[in-house]
């Protein structure tokens, strides 16, 4: 399975981008809780309240719901690159920030599950039309049989989002993403998820939540 996970988190970061050259490391992940209050969330499991005033420092992220209110099920993940943020549960989703040799800004990984969701994230703007067109051109180098089988626009918290549904084989196994692009001046957005077709039944919803979490700040026109 460790194997297995590898693969396709390589053919993801290899098919998925064009390229990502302003991607920041940084010592802490800036989120915030259900109830509002900004936390910073560290590499070695540790947090605390960007406000001192807030609380008190926790050891591990695993006791962030109850020390946020007690009974939050939620919290935002901002991106440190361009203008969005994942409302995630994560009770539900693991992630870990991207560590510069990556595509991604953060990665996902649905607890004790197989479905995994990366969100790319650049300062380079591009149209839809490249976003889609770079995605398929580099998903074909692993995945030859790569094949978009749904497509549309969706309306995300007021924004709308080119939504792409695509399958292909890698390594003898079909997978399927679920993926949400936008682009602006401000930047490009890339929120992927994804999983086994054999598994897509039972992990969807999960998927589809996790997606659906993404706010975007429409502070500039998109580029169409």
């Amino acid at each position: 399975m460790k194997k297995l996970k590898i693969s396709i988190i390589l053919f993801v970061f290899t098919a998925l981008v064009s390229c990502n050259f302003f991607l920041k490391k940084g010592k802490a992940i800036t989120a915030m809780t259900a109830t509002g209050k900004e936390v910073q969330l560290y590499e070695n499991g540790t947090w605390e309240y960007t406000n001192k005033a807030d609380g008190k420092k926790i050891k591990t992220t695993d006791s962030l719901l109850d020390a946020a209110d007690g009974s939050s099920t939620s919290y935002v993940l901002k991106s440190q690159v361009t203008n969005v943020s994942v409302n995630l549960n994560p009770e539900k989703w693991s992630f870990e920030k991207g560590d510069g040799s990556s595509s991604s800004e953060y990665t996902f990984t649905l607890k004790r599950k197989d479905a995994y969701a990366m969100l790319i994230t650049e300062r380079i703007g591009a149209t839809i039309k490249i976003l889609k067109e770079a995605a398929l051109s580099n998903a074909q180098k692993v995945s030859p049989d790569v094949k978009v089988v749904d497509e549309e626009m969706k309306d995300v918290h007021g924004v709308k989002v080119l939504f792409m549904q695509l399958e292909g084989t890698v390594q003898d196994i079909p997978f399927t993403y679920l993926g949400y692009y936008y682009s602006s001046p401000k930047g490009s957005i890339q929120f992927v998820a994804y999983t086994s077709q054999s598994l897509l039944k039972e992990y969807r919803s999960d998927m589809e939540e996790l997606l659906n979490g993404m706010t975007i700040t429409p502070d500039t026109a998109p580029v169409n």
